[in-house]
């Protein structure tokens, strides 16, 4: 896959934020210093970078699609006060596959979402 600056700018976006931005977010970060750069080549590239496995698409049900620079297993918490999305290790979830591959289902991945309150929000109820 050929980088173009523009598919530069936008998986540096991705991978360098500690949030789960749409494609809306990166085009409105990134079109102040690039004026050239349109939503319609955003999109593209973000699902050609998923495409390839280079970022990560978090799909919440009612939401637009957000993207993900971490690429570790983990799964998500959105919190129900503020909105925010917080990557969550899956080892705290010791997930066991072993009754589903006795039935000859074999896992490829997992995609679990939590909805809860965070930490910043839990210290002001």
């Amino acid at each position: 896959m050929k980088f173009s600056r523009q598919r530069e700018l936008i998986i540096s976006e991705v991978l360098n934020s500690d949030e789960h931005l749409t494609a809306d977010a990166i085009y409105e970060r990134l079109k102040k210093e690039n004026p050239n750069l349109s939503l319609g080549t955003v999109y593209r590239n973000l699902t050609q970078l998923s495409d390839k496995g280079m970022i990560g698409k978090v799909s919440i049900p009612g939401d637009p699609v957000r993207f993900d620079g971490n690429l570790s297993n983990h799964s998500h918490l959105i919190c129900e006060s503020c909105g925010k999305i917080i990557d969550i290790d899956e080892k705290l979830f010791n997930l066991d596959f072993s009754k589903l591959q006795e039935e000859g289902i074999q896992v490829i991945g997992t995609d679990i979402l939590l909805r809860g309150i965070c930490s910043e929000c839990s210290k002001v109820r």
